[in-house]
């Protein structure tokens, strides 16, 4: 018979996707005799049975109540005891943290009776009776969907009638039987009085929370498993909301947003824990503890350094304090910005506490690219309109909005302005470039997802006076509209009217040799791993580069080489007219013409390219889409001909134009006369290119320097296309003095190429994935076509976990390219082979290109740091997945 119930005693951490993480963390807080209360955890695979059949697996209940019995016997507590309840809080916890997109439920095991005995055991009934609201709200909203705003409405109508100290018993007790009407309406039976149905529903009810929207939602954005199920944690309730002796908060070990070590967090006398992560109340910097409450603050303090040295990584901790004593709720490898994950990882590694490739492991490309972004140039910025906390890092500059949906609908960056968010918040937050709220500290709900998702920030500005219905908020005398502009600063908290200027980040600066790197603790911590990425990486990096200016900025970002100029971008601007009289042409003798004005061109093109990259490669693919593309459009030149006609006008050269434009036109133009095969039917075309490069590359020679061209011929379906091409290019660079040795390879783009990637490897130096192509022509997608059709609908339904020309599709196209690979270097074993599609910056995808076996990956030059970054990664993993499976 399946287990489907373990208590704390029995787990430990490495146990994460039978217990959830929340629930593997507790016990293992446990198993280290940290104060953590007693309780139990029903695994994923209750779970998973359960949205399976809609029911319960069989004696799931029974095991539930059997460790119920274990933890009454150990605090000789019992639940539904009428003198001295036993109370139970119902937590989910899934694999990976999912902050505040499942379900919590606090006070289980109140009812008319047990309220009255908890108050005598406290000695306090106004606490007693508050617990007991607390549970009807929470308890009505998850397990019965009664719209939190009919509790929250009669709340704070009460609040606004109470004394300064709040309302007192009898008004809570009033508000209870207020309560019990609403769940009464809604549900149509009385609140369940009996604790262990409460008990029984509640877990039913976290279960069903995994596929809530909004969960859903989360887990597409931060690329979750749909399948994993979550946990559910019963534990002991302790509460903080007894008196100025008790109060609750999260703290880190490490600052989140900067990664400084210190004393961080949030805390609330007086509360539980919810008020802390729901933001609705201020809270007070955890440092204040230490005044309040000097043993506590200690202890916790002792606790945190525990965890930090047995996790080795910032944690992340929630706590009670019940009558000055310290409870521990929960641990986590915390979340946090993208600059404090540098931080605090080059901290680690120097701090010994973990070793240079695991430091490497615990930052991502993707944040890397966050940290190149721009920050705000405040040196002439006006006063700010308010400060807050600042919670996520960032510039944010937007239109303000004041609900999730009119963020998601708008066209331009928004900021998403709300007292303060929930769960309902997320898709708002996902479209918005900015989040800003009245209320809650850097733990709250807004501050803890926008971290996770990298978007800026700015959490209880206490001066703006929000209100949603009108779509307005005031500061002072200031009206700030929804549509009006404002910026907010996730580092600072300051929040302007208006747009303020943004400078390049520190960086940014950095990687272009502005700045230092001991000129700012992030930086020396991005030069850091970053050198240790390049130390150990296997896979090479270059950029695609069509200029010399972007040649030169490539290689100070890093990159060894161009693995991709497109001589097309060359053939832009001024010089559409040369090519126009190349299409024009008649005959052979008008053709030639036209090459020969066009080779000088090409010539000074490729001369400025190598000398930007002396001493590196610098592959140039051969002209690559279809020629009608550098003339204007059918349709534009068919109304420019007819208005002429109708004027009584000749059309003279858009005539001529025209008749050449329905000549050339093709029905699916990238399926069509492109790429090699241009090369084929135009003769002499990619002979001046050739020429041009080998004259370049001589040139070069002759002053002493070190050229290493490489020419790429496109779109090869076929041995013969390139046999073709690579003939005639030996016959051009043997006719060039002084021209080095240039090697012939081809872009593997069509599923044709990958097949027979063993035969073509016969004429081929090297390879270079075109998985753009490559993934358009295995799927059958037209890029520019399907992406705004149904893209959007296939990633909602999950058939897309991601789009495929973000990030490579493993099963399909790349099983592709690990078949050209190993056919290729079968039948040329020296065969250099690279990518040089979008995936190539792509830092999902590089690990991938690592194992396939690529030498190189090639991306844009802004991205060369990224790929850096990922190859390091990647070249760590699969040593330790090496050594892991010995």
């Amino acid at each position: 018979m399946s287990k489907y119930v373990y208590d704390f005693i029995e787990g430990d951490r490495s146990r994460a996707d039978l217990l959830g993480g929340k629930g593997a963390n507790l016990a293992e807080m446990t198993r280290l005799g940290l104060p953590v209360p007693p309780g139990f955890t029903v695994t994923t695979d209750a779970c998973r049975a359960y949205l399976a059949t809609g029911a319960p697996p069989d004696g799931l209940y029974e095991e539930i109540n059997a460790h119920l019995r274990e933890v009454e016997a150990r605090l000789d507590r019992w639940l539904g005891d009428p003198r001295d309840p036993l109370l139970l809080a119902v937590r989910s916890g899934g694999r990976y943290s999912m902050p505040g997109m499942m379900e919590t439920i606090l006070d289980i095991g109140l009812n008319d009776t047990t309220v009255t005995g908890l108050a005598a055991r406290t000695g306090d009934e106004r606490f007693a009776w508050d617990s007991y609201r607390r549970l009807i709200q929470m308890f009505g909203r998850t397990v019965h969907g009664i719209p939190a705003d009919e509790f929250e409405h009669e709340l704070a109508a009460l609040r606004a009638t109470a004394g300064p100290d709040g309302p007192g018993a009898g008004q809570l007790r009033d508000l209870v039987e207020t309560y019990k009407k609403i769940f009464v309406r809604h549900v149509g039976h009385d609140f369940p009085q009996a604790p262990h149905e409460q008990l029984f529903l509640a877990v039913r009810a976290v279960f069903e929370s995994w596929h809530s929207e909004r969960a859903r939602i989360y887990r597409r954005q931060e690329r979750i498993p749909d399948d994993l199920g979550t946990a559910v944690n019963v534990m002991a309730m302790v509460f903080g909301n007894l008196g100025p002796d008790s109060g609750t908060g999260v703290a880190f070990t490490r600052d989140p947003a900067t990664g400084a070590p210190g004393v961080y967090g949030d805390y609330l006398t007086d509360a539980q824990g919810e008020d802390v992560v729901a933001g609705i109340r201020n809270t007070v910097p955890l440092t204040e503890l230490e005044r309040l409450d000097p043993a506590s603050f200690h202890r916790l303090r002792e606790i945190m350094a525990t965890l930090e040295r047995h996790y080795r990584d910032l944690c992340d901790v929630e706590f009670t304090i019940e009558r000055g004593r310290l409870w521990m709720l929960q641990t986590r490898v915390g979340k946090r910005t993208a600059a404090a994950a540098f931080v605090i990882a080059a901290q680690l590694a120097e701090e010994g506490l973990i070793t240079a490739d695991e430091a490497l492991t615990r930052v991502s490309g993707a944040q890397l690219a966050q940290l190149m972004f721009p920050a705000f140039d405040t040196a002439g910025a006006p006063e700010p309109l308010a400060v807050g906390v600042g919670a996520s890092p960032g510039a944010a500059v937007g239109r303000v909005v004041f609900d999730s949906a009119a963020a998601a609908a708008a066209d331009g960056p928004v900021i998403l302005v709300r007292p303060e968010t929930n769960p309902d918040d997320l898709p708002g937050m996902i479209a918005a470039a900015g989040v800003l709220t009245s209320r809650g500290g850097k733990t709250s709900h807004a501050a803890v997802v926008a971290r996770g998702m990298g978007r800026t920030c700015v959490c209880g500005a206490e001066a703006l006076g929000i209100d949603v219905e009108r779509g307005e908020f005031t500061v002072g005398e200031q009206v700030v509209r929804a549509g009006d502009l404002i910026s907010i600063d996730g580092t600072s908290g300051r929040i302007w009217l208006g747009e303020v200027p943004v400078q390049p980040s520190p960086v940014a600066r950095y990687l272009t040799g502005e700045l230092r790197p001991e000129a700012d603790p992030l930086v020396a911590a991005v030069h850091r791993l970053l050198g240790h990425a390049d130390a150990v990486r296997t896979l090479g990096v270059r950029a695609n580069a069509d200029t010399p200016d972007d040649a030169r900025r490539a290689r100070e970002l890093g990159a060894a080489g161009i693995g991709l100029c497109r001589t097309e971008h060359m053939f832009l601007g001024e010089r559409r007219e040369l090519v126009e009289r190349l299409i024009l042409a008649d005959g052979p003798a008008e053709v030639g013409a036209a090459l020969d004005e066009l080779l000088p061109l090409q010539r000074a093109d490729f001369l400025g390219l190598l000398t930007a990259m002396d001493g590196l490669p610098v592959t140039v693919r051969l002209l690559d889409p279809p020629l009608h593309e550098f003339l204007p459009p059918l349709a534009e030149l068919t109304a420019r001909v007819a208005g002429a006609q109708a004027r009584g006008e000749e059309p003279g050269h858009d005539g001529v134009l025209l008749t050449a434009v329905r000549r050339m036109h093709e029905t699916n133009p990238m399926l069509g006369l492109r790429g090699v095969r241009l090369g084929l039917v135009v003769p002499g075309l990619f002979a001046m290119q050739v020429r041009a490069l080998a004259e370049a590359a001589a040139q070069r020679v002759r002053a002493g320097a070190d050229p290493r061209p490489e020419i790429m011929v496109p779109l090869v379906g076929d041995v013969r296309e390139l046999a073709a091409v690579a003939d005639e290019a030996r016959r051009v660079l043997a006719e060039v003095p002084d021209a080095p040795d240039i090697p012939v390879g081809t872009m593997i783009e069509t599923p044709r190429a990958a097949l027979t990637a063993g035969d073509i490897a016969a004429e081929a130096h090297f390879f270079s994935f075109g998985t753009n192509d490559l993934t358009q022509m295995t799927w059958a997608f037209s890029r520019d076509d399907v992406e705004g059709a149904f893209f959007s609908t296939y990633l909602e339904r999950g058939i897309f976990p991601v789009s495929p020309f973000e990030s490579i599709d493993a099963t399909g196209v790349g099983r592709l390219v690990r078949l050209a690979v190993a056919e290729g270097r079968a039948a040329r074993p020296d065969l250099t082979v690279g990518v040089c599609g979008e995936h190539g910056g792509d830092p999902d995808s590089i690990g991938f290109f690592a194992d396939a076996g690529l030498d190189y990956v090639s991306c844009s030059p802004y991205r060369v740091p990224v790929a850096r970054l990922a190859a390091g990664r990647a070249a760590v993993e699969a040593r330790t997945e090496k050594s892991d499976s010995r």
